[in-house]
Formats: structure tokens, C-alpha cells, sequence
């Protein structure tokens, strides 16, 4: 897990990325970030339910001269929860940033979703933040300084049909945000929720081919009618994207960015 010490906004740090590795070949929002932190100088504990995602990320960061520790937690488990971040403090004694990026999104219509999938996916996309901040803020609070960060969506603060578990999920998550900002203001720990529009992850690569392989139409014309779809620049953001606004979020100069929602999104929200 050493690595050369780095320079940098989060030189002398510990960042806990949740989902740091990617579900399918290239990069998702937990790995680039993860990465982007390590090259501002965190040591990055990178958890991932997919041990060999987690290791993949840690791989990289290593290979550039970071430092990083893969783990491999189901954060939809209070338990798991608990080992996860006992494992982090007894390799890098802290937890200084949290990022929150766990999460599934299934389709399903309201009346017919199933119910034990709407708890799943309660538990993963929105227990898991409450579990996860309950842990680390109070040591934050006891050093003066600290971030979380959550990785909401932009159904974070609008709807969108046949999404209602993900929806629901990422609305708490946005009123959670808050409400920690409001009850950690003045201790020097800031939280605040990324929502992202259309992200071009490995997920949604595999959503664009779907609907490809459906219509007959090409990968590159089934993208632009995807994104067109709720996103006024007609493009994706990207993991990279994400994760840099998440660095911007530990320096010094988002001291003052408490409890926001941060759209990501290609003017969505302006809608």
C-alpha cells in the first residue's frame, strides 16, 4: 500500500472512495475520482463490492506512485459498514474524505416494482450514506476538518418515470446532505451531493448498445438520442468530470460549500 509521497490539495489526506471500481471495462465516477484524489496526494482507501474493480483502481494509483488499499465491503450491510471503516483507520489511522458513490438504478414502474428490490436498492443507494457518514464525521469533527462528499444524480432533484426506488433514493440522499451540513456548520467538516445528468459510464455504454441493438439504429445515433433526450448541450459528462469537482470540493476554496446540491449536467436542472 506505500507509495511516493505526492504534493498536492490532498497531500497529508485519507480518502474513503465508496464504488471505486467500475462495473464493466473503463472508467466510472468512483475510480476516477479515486484516482484524481491520489494525484493530488490522498491516500486513497478505495471500497468496492467487486474485490478485483477495487484492486484494478488501486493497481493505477499505485503504477502512478500513489497510495492506495483496495476492500471489498457490501455497503447495503451495517456490518460491513463498520469493518470497512475500522480497516481504513487501522491502515491510515484517519478518514478525512468520504465519498459516497455506491449505487444501483433498475427500471420498474411504481405499481409493479418488486418490494424486495425497492429495499435493495434503498439500502445501497441510501442506507448505505447514512451508515457510512454516521461513521466518519465524528472523527472529522474531532480534527476540525473533514469532507463528504455524496454522489447524488440530477433524479436527485427531479423524476423521471419507471425510476421511482432510484428516484426516492437519491432525493434522501440530497435531504441527507443537508440536513449533515446544518449539523456539522462550523466544525470544519463541509457536505455537499454531486448530482450528475448523463455520465458516459461503462453502464450506460451498455444501455446505448440496448437500445442500438433494439432500434437498428448505430451506437453513435442511439447516444445523441439518449442524452438529447433531458440535456440541453447534447453531450455526456464525464467520470473525470466528476471527479474533478469532487477535488475542487477539498480545497481550500469550497470551505464555504456546505449542503449543496451541485448539478453536473449540461443544463438539465435549467430546464
Amino acid at each position: 500500500m506505500d507509495g511516493t509521497a505526492k504534493a498536492g490539495r490532498l497531500a497529508g489526506k485519507v480518502a474513503m472512495v465508496v464504488g471505486a471500481g467500475s462495473s464493466g471495462p473503463g472508467w466510472g465516477n468512483g475510480k476516477a475520482t479515486a484516482v484524481l484524489f491520489a494525484r493530488e496526494g490522498a491516500k486513497v482507501f478505495c471500497v468496492d463490492i467487486n474485490p478485483a474493480a477495487a484492486e484494478e483502481t488501486v493497481g493505477i494509483i499505485r503504477g502512478e506512485g500513489g497510495t492506495a488499499q483496495a476492500c471489498r465491503a457490501d455497503v447495503a450491510k451495517a456490518a460491513d459498514v463498520e469493518a470497512m471503516v475500522q480497516r481504513c483507520l487501522e491502515v491510515f489511522g484517519r478518514i478525512d474524505v468520504l465519498v459516497n458513490n455506491a449505487a444501483v438504478r433498475p427500471d420498474g414502474d411504481f405499481l409493479t416494482v418488486d418490494e424486495e428490490e425497492w429495499h435493495r436498492v434503498q439500502n445501497i443507494n441510501f442506507y448505505s450514506v447514512f451508515h457510512l457518514t454516521r461513521a466518519c464525521v465524528p472523527g472529522m469533527i474531532e480534527k476540525g476538518w473533514g469532507r463528504v462528499i455524496n454522489i447524488a444524480s440530477a433524479h436527485g432533484l427531479v423524476a423521471s418515470v419507471n425510476k421511482s426506488a432510484y428516484v426516492a433514493a437519491k432525493h434522501g440522499i440530497v435531504g441527507l446532505t443537508k440536513v449533515t451540513a446544518l449539523e456539522t456548520g462550523g466544525s470544519g467538516v463541509t457536505c455537499n451531493a454531486i448530482c450528475p445528468g448523463w455520465v458516459l459510464t461503462p453502464l450506460v455504454k451498455k444501455q446505448i448498445e440496448a437500445r442500438a441493438a433494439a432500434s437498428g439504429k448505430s451506437y453513435e445515433e442511439e447516444k445523441l438520442a439518449l442524452v438529447a433526450e433531458k440535456t440541453p448541450s447534447k453531450d455526456f459528462s464525464t467520470p473525470a468530470q466528476i471527479g474533478g469537482l469532487a477535488v475542487f470540493l477539498c480545497s481550500a476554496s469550497a470551505d464555504q460549500i456546505t449542503g449543496a446540491p451541485l448539478s453536473i449536467d449540461g443544463g438539465w436542472m435549467a430546464q
